[in-house]
């Protein structure tokens, strides 16, 4: 490998860490606007998704590069290959993100509804996945990221049951209905979360091991 090379991958491990301490950043911002109803914060994520997406095409270009340049093969390309995923499931958390800050702002315009489902530990729980996964992707701790796989039905448990309480307040006040779909809609980007997180957690997988986990199978 040349020492050039190396620089580049190098360059791109910075990039994609770079953009997974932004991404955490809203996650835990549109989790404070939930948690405040602030909706002065959940405009600031929408308002700042542009980076989040101009970050993810240039470190999709940098990888892009360094494949057609170097051709690289073995665990060099597992990695490239890995970072790609990666970087894509980074900017779908942000998105989620921006779609639960949307929320946010449309549940702000209604009147108070007597019904409410508590997402404190469904959002602790993703944030801390996303976590888990960038921790697992710098130190390629396989443990860690079988950990954030296991976690994955914990979240999906949490989404069911909102799911089951949001449907039967909806069957029972009727005029609510926009306001209650907006809660069973922020479980839902939740939940979204969780899995981004956990296909990140399986790219650290397959980079370290060489294994596809997907679909259970591990």
């Amino acid at each position: 490998m040349t020492r050039y090379f190396q620089k580049e991958l190098e360059k791109i491990k910075k990039r994609i860490l770079s953009l997974g301490s932004l991404v955490e950043e809203r996650v835990r911002m549109v989790t404070k606007a939930m948690d405040e109803k602030n909706v002065e914060i959940a405009e600031d994520v929408i308002r700042l998704d542009y980076e989040i997406d101009e970050n993810e095409v240039e470190v999709e270009e940098e990888c892009l590069k360094v494949l057609a340049l170097h051709q690289p093969v073995a665990i060099d390309l597992r990695f490239l290959i890995a970072v790609i995923k990666i970087n894509n499931d980074l900017e779908r958390i942000g998105d989620q993100a921006v779609n639960i800050a949307q929320r946010v702002v449309s549940i702000a315009k209604h009147h108070k509804v007597d019904f409410h489902f508590d997402y404190s530990e469904m959002a602790e729980k993703s944030a801390s996945m996303l976590k888990m996964s960038l921790d697992a992707l710098v130190n390629l701790d396989v443990d860690l990221a079988f950990k954030v796989v296991v976690m994955d039905d914990e979240i999906d448990g949490i989404q069911r049951e909102a799911y089951d309480q949001i449907k039967l307040a909806i069957r029972e006040d009727s005029g609510h209905v926009t306001y209650l779909i907006n809660l069973l809609l922020i479980s839902r980007h939740l939940e979204r979360i969780g899995d981004h997180a956990t296909n990140i957690a399986e790219e650290v997988i397959y980079l370290t091991e060489g294994e596809i986990i997907r679909h259970g199978n591990f």
